[in-house]
């Protein structure tokens, strides 16, 4: 168990430190993703939270002893985002989706359902508990097995559209 609460911990640090950074990098961008989201007026203060929550999310993911506050945060993050997806895509909203970087992508399920998962991790992470483990080689293959799923949770968009049937329409 000791090991599937490293991958939750090590996959929730390595997926919200990316969302973080692609974030900061094109600020105004996801700023203006968050409309038809997120009523105009609390648009700012939304970004602004959401930031401060994924930074703090992966500061307390990162220190050995605040494991469960971190996978706590991160599972409120997650089900805020899960919520607020659904809820965009009821009100028919296309904002692209500008968690990862400049994704032109719009919101869809594909996101509530990634953000589903990661929520699962965050859930098992607090229930498994914050410990880790001491044997070099049992967290070398679990880091490389977070970062492959990382990577893929990150390019999420990219793999939906490798299976996405082609327009052969002319």
């Amino acid at each position: 168990m000791v090991y599937l609460a490293l991958a939750c911990r090590l996959l929730l640090l390595g997926v919200f430190l990316v969302a973080l950074v692609s974030k900061m990098r094109a600020y105004r961008e996801f700023e203006r993703s968050l409309t038809g989201l997120v009523p105009g007026k609390a648009i700012r203060p939304a970004a602004a939270l959401t930031t401060a929550a994924e930074a703090a999310a992966v500061v307390l993911l990162a220190l050995p002893h605040t494991g469960s506050l971190g996978f706590a945060l991160a599972g409120l993050l997650l089900a805020a985002f899960v919520a607020g997806i659904v809820l965009g895509l009821r009100r028919g909203t296309t904002a692209p989706c500008r968690c990862f970087g400049a994704s032109e992508t719009p919101l869809g399920w594909p996101h509530v359902i990634r953000n589903a998962v990661l929520l699962c991790a965050a859930a098992l992470g607090l229930i498994t508990g914050p410990a880790v483990p001491t044997e070099i080689g049992g967290i070398a293959v679990t880091a490389a097995c977070a970062a492959i799923a990382g990577l893929a949770v990150v390019r999420l968009d990219d793999l939906v559209a490798l299976f996405r049937p082609l327009n052969t329409a002319s």
